[in-house]
């Protein structure tokens, strides 16, 4: 705690500040120093201070390349007494974004590893291998300063395996979100080891799907050092992340000592594992694992899943087609039966989804989105009711229209029947893709079956309904128990991601269609009771009751999507960036200058909600795309144009100067050039990443530059190819720059809109340049 709160307490730590630079780094040094101090024979602490300077391309939002001078990493290698061959990195970043103090992400990991490092240095037995903690100074920088360590640093070369400390939320339970690639060792170690493990492969197939417009350093260790690792990361309120509320007395003192105790015991195995030396010799195949309810870890080799998903998904086929087609006199007649009960069903959920998505897609329309962003139970009374009525309301209407006097028992049997089909093809289909998370449907197709096989001679007789459902009951818990826990974690994960991923995406779609899809499954097996229950009416009068009044009171606006209560503030992301922008032509001369405000909302509802507060701000300023430009001549800091429907340019005709030379070689630490090939030109090589240029999407070229303090010029080619006639140039190249922290960073102007915005906005501000030349 007392390390989490020195951290924070320096202030935003942006890269290139002094408070990163200087201020964070005197400050860990200080710590590691007394440590060794401390430090039993046992053990040799060595530290070094890396200071690297680089380039790599990424296929991150949209693809760029990224290039580092003389950012900051604090390296402690803690080793037995006589030296180690192999070693365990420990990775946390003690950098933030800008106007954030950064606590979760990722000061309080920086905490957990000096406190680790203190613990085991203290420690009387050797460590067989070395422990390698790096103290990564420039990870909001799009991972940089990893790329800087596994590429540059002589202790690099050592490492076998490495666990890198995340944060996606501000506190409680850390999650295991990726593994690997292959060494199912590693898991193993993780099962072995942790004393309050929370892991799950869905997690990690969902993140490596690229749904979450996110990365971390595991990226990098896995593709340019070739290092297998262990993810971690905290989930909880991730409303709060990346903004001013991320403070430390957020964060509880039970989940930073959750945090050390898994960590230090995973870390300790590693450093004592024979495994670790011969790391490479164990890459064999992937592992599905997950928690049971954070009591325990369950993990076996993907191989193993595989043959067992088979094997259940076999002998429910098998179950089914003796049904099906036993006696053989009736297979015909059954065959239709089951096949209705099987449409029935599909047409059931297709009906439920179409249902939904257009509620979701009208209050979108109507301006209601995010209604639920703070109130999320209002989610649950719109989509979830909605979708439980329109599932409910076809198999009604099929069990009085279409299946007049059919018998009940016949019904519920045939229609449990087609769950289990629909589970069966779904476990067969999702093994065959490779997805670890098939074992979902694995329990959805073995608990059902089993409990259908031993009730089975109990529903024939009389007066055992009672027994059934309670064997049913029985038999369903294990599936509807893990699948209520896993939703919980996905929409603890999700719903705040949806509050930040840009005004291109629908987040009440997104969310609508998760609801609908969770409904379907925990609805699956309790269909057929629909069948089985003299009535529906007051359910279906319920539902319908609590979607149509949740409906109108969203509507009538009366959820407000953003909260600013001090206790849990659920804010509005905005980014206000003072530009001042000038274009040239051929022959150097300014053709076009202008500056204002530049604002961007961070999610689907833009600035419609800020609009009252500063009327000023509105659709009639809405800045067109200059199309001449490199991205549309707007200083994108990352190139994550394509998240963003509208940008509002707020004009306010007054010039910030700033010469392009000083730009270049003294400027700030933050810049991004964009380059742009005319028409017959093209960018063969440049002198970046590995020589061959990566364009963005929509064709541009993107260079983030970042540098710490005293960073040289900045040099660099580009090779092109040109027609012969060229009379409008070949090449357009601009350059923004961006003053993150410092006396440039809010102007006059920026600070007295900021000083306007509502409470319940996180607003994000700073000054930036663009100009554009022609070559």
């Amino acid at each position: 705690r007392g390390y989490l709160d020195n951290i924070t307490a320096i202030g935003p730590r942006t890269v290139g500040s002094p408070q990163n630079e200087v201020l964070a780094v005197n400050y860990l040094l200080e710590q590691i120093r007394a440590i060794e101090r401390e430090s039993t024979d046992a053990h040799k602490l060595s530290v070094d201070v890396q200071r690297p300077t680089g380039s790599f391309s990424i296929d991150f939002l949209g693809g760029f390349t990224s290039y580092y001078a003389n950012i900051t990493n604090v390296v402690v290698k803690l080793e037995p007494r006589n030296g180690a061959e192999h070693a365990v990195l420990s990775n946390c970043h003690f950098d933030s974004v800008p106007n954030t103090p950064g606590a979760s992400d990722d000061a309080v990991s920086c905490a957990v590893m000096l406190e680790i490092l203190s613990t085991l240095s203290k420690s009387s037995e050797p460590l067989q291998h070395a422990v390698i903690f790096l103290f990564n100074g420039a990870e909001e920088n799009i991972l940089q300063a990893s790329h800087g360590f596994i590429t540059q640093h002589e202790w690099a070369k050592s490492i076998r395996a490495f666990i890198n400390l995340e944060a996606a939320g501000v506190g409680g339970k850390e999650l295991v979100f990726q593994t690997g690639p292959e060494n199912p060792w590693l898991v193993q170690a993780y099962v072995v080891a942790a004393k309050h493990p929370f892991a799950s492969v869905v997690a990690q197939e969902i993140f490596q799907s690229g749904i979450i417009p996110a990365d971390t350093d595991f990226r990098i260790y896995r593709d340019f050092g070739n290092i297998p690792g262990i993810d971690l990361a905290f989930i909880e309120n991730g409303y709060i992340y990346h903004t001013k509320y991320d403070t430390s007395d957020r964060i509880l003192t039970d989940s930073i000592q959750r945090a050390g105790d898994n960590i230090l015991a995973v870390l300790k195995y590693l450093a004592t594992s024979d495994k670790l030396a011969k790391s490479f010799e164990y890459r064999h195949g992937n592992v599905v694992f997950f928690d049971v309810l954070g009591l325990f870890v369950l993990a076996y080799p993907a191989r193993v899943g595989t043959i067992m998903n088979y094997i259940t998904a076999a002998i429910a086929f098998l179950y089914l087609s003796k049904k099906v087609f036993q006696p053989k006199t009736r297979a015909v007649h059954n065959l239709k039966k089951f096949l209705t009960a099987f449409g029935l069903t599909l047409l059931s959920w297709v009906c439920a989804l179409v249902t939904v998505l257009i509620v979701a897609v009208f209050v979108s329309i109507i301006g209601r989105a995010l209604s639920w962003y703070t109130h999320f139970y209002v989610s649950v009374f719109l989509y979830g009711t909605a979708a439980a009525a329109k599932l409910i309301l076809v198999h009604t209407l099929a069990k009085k229209f279409f299946y007049k006097n059919v018998n009940e028992q016949y019904l519920g049997d045939i229609f449990f029947d087609a769950s289990l089909m629909i589970w069966s093809i779904a476990l067969a289909v999702i093994t065959q893709m490779g997805l670890c998370s098939a074992f979902i449907c694995t329990l959805w197709v073995a608990f059902p079956l089993l409990a259908k096989l031993m009730i089975h001679k109990e529903f024939s007789q009389k007066g055992a309904t009672m027994k059934f459902v309670m064997m049913y009951m029985l038999g369903m818990f294990v599936p509807y128990l893990y699948m209520m826990y896993l939703s919980w974690t996905v929409f603890e994960m999700f719903t705040p991601i949806m509050g930040r991923s840009g005004s291109e995406i629908l987040p009440d779609v997104v969310l609508a269609g998760f609801i609908v899809v969770i409904t379907m499954i925990l609805s699956s097996y309790f269909i057929n009771f629909i069948y089985l229950v003299k009535s529906t009416k007051t359910t279906l009068i319920t539902l319908t009751t609590v979607f149509v009044v949740t409906l109108i009171l969203v509507c009538s606006g009366i959820f407000f999507p953003y909260s600013s209560d001090a206790t849990n503030p659920k804010p509005k992301r905005v980014f206000l960036q003072h530009t001042s922008r000038r274009f040239r032509d051929l022959d150097g001369n300014v053709v076009k200058s202008d500056s204002g405000i530049w604002i961007n909302g961070f999610d689907y509802n833009g600035i419609s909600h800020i609009t009252p507060h500063v009327p000023e701000i509105n659709d009639t300023i809405r800045t067109p795309c200059e199309e001449q430009a490199p991205f549309c001549g707007l200083p994108w800091i990352l190139p994550v144009h394509f998240m963003f429907r509208l940008v509002w340019l707020f004009y306010l005709h007054l010039f910030i100067h700033l010469d392009i030379h000083i730009l270049v070689s003294a400027g700030p630490s933050h810049m991004s050039l964009y380059v742009r090939p005319h028409e017959g030109s093209a960018l063969s090589t440049w002198s970046l990443g590995d020589g061959m240029p990566v364009a963005s999407l929509g064709g541009d070229y993107f260079v983030f530059y970042s540098h710490g303090l005293q960073a040289t010029p900045w040099h660099f080619w580009v090779e092109l190819t040109a027609p012969e006639k060229h009379s409008d140039g070949i090449v357009s190249l601009a350059i923004a720059a961006h003053y993150f922290f410092g006396e440039d960073q809010k102007s006059p102007q920026l600070h007295a809109l900021l000083e306007r915005f509502p409470a319940w906005t996180f607003s994000s501000g700073w000054s930036c340049t663009y100009d554009l030349f022609v070559f």
